[in-house]
């Protein structure tokens, strides 16, 4: 089965609405009450919520069978994702990604959508309302930021360590990988902790402004709309033992770099041989 005709426009003017009209006016105003708390210390807001609603009934509508499964939804029924690979056809979203920067007025955050076909995403959206920044994708077409083409795999050259640039989230990194990480950091001209958010993060990767990235904690709704821009921008986004990253993996870890030529090269330099290559220990939901 074919995937759904999907008109990119019309879906990207819905992001830039819902977050016009949910979003961005609590941004730097948000009331104490429209903050709580989920899993593993995760902070969510009433924009959040209210974003996946709106989007959620938008999509359910426009693509009537099509399963919308959104963060917020999985927060409620972690279930929502068992099985994914079993489904042909669904959308994964995240309204409102980089929650915590949102709250603590950090405008690296956004919206992340991904249509997922046949166990891959094949058309993406990464949205940043404040930095009014919209990158999209469609496989076997390339990325888009703001209707320019992305290409950050034109002659990249040969990995060099020293002069390369990258960020390590470390929050939910298992002890032997944190030691290996910790191990190579002199190594690089720089590793930082990134900005917070997978969509400001895939959105950086994608214009080439870092050279690698690692992640341990891997939801679908925050890495199969970015792996597909940072794909088609021609970075890549791996799991540690090199496979592709699929939204119905269950497997924790991933290396993204911004030129996939480099990324065997990257993920020795971050992980080396050993500590760090394996895919069985996955952080709990949230």
């Amino acid at each position: 089965m074919a995937a759904p005709r999907v008109d990119v426009d019309a879906i990207s003017a819905l992001l830039r609405e819902v977050t016009a009209q949910v979003v961005v006016p609590r941004f730097l105003a948000l009331a104490e009450t429209e903050v709580t708390s989920k899993g593993d210390d995760d902070v969510v807001t009433v924009a959040d919520t209210e974003a996946e609603a709106l989007i959620t009934r938008a999509l359910r509508s426009w693509f009537p069978g099509v399963p919308v499964i959104g963060e917020e939804a999985v927060a409620t029924d972690p279930h929502l994702v068992d099985g994914l690979d079993e489904l042909t056809t669904y959308w994964l979203l995240d309204p409102l990604d980089g929650t915590a920067n949102f709250v603590e007025g950090n405008p690296d955050f956004g919206t992340m959508l991904a249509l997922v076909h046949g166990g891959e995403p094949v058309i993406a959206w990464l949205w940043l309302p404040v930095r009014e920044l919209l990158v999209t994708a469609e496989l076997g077409s390339g990325a888009l930021a703001d209707g320019e083409r992305l290409a950050t795999g034109t002659e990249a050259g040969p990995w060099e360590t020293s002069s390369s640039r990258a960020w390590v989230s470390g929050r939910f990194l298992p002890p032997d990988v944190r030691a290996a990480v910790d191990a190579r950091r002199g190594d690089f001209a720089s590793v930082g902790a990134g900005p917070g958010s997978a969509v400001a993060a895939y959105a950086c990767l994608a214009h080439g402004d870092v050279d690698a990235a690692l992640q341990w904690r891997t939801h679908p709704w925050d890495h199969a709309p970015g792996s597909l821009v940072l794909a088609e921008a021609g970075g890549a986004a791996r799991r540690p033992d090199g496979r592709p990253y699929r939204p119905g993996d269950a497997g924790a870890g991933l290396v993204m770099v911004a030129h996939a030529e480099q990324w065997t090269a990257a993920r020795d330099a971050l992980l080396g041989g050993g500590a760090g290559t394996r895919v069985d220990r996955v952080p709990s939901p949230s």
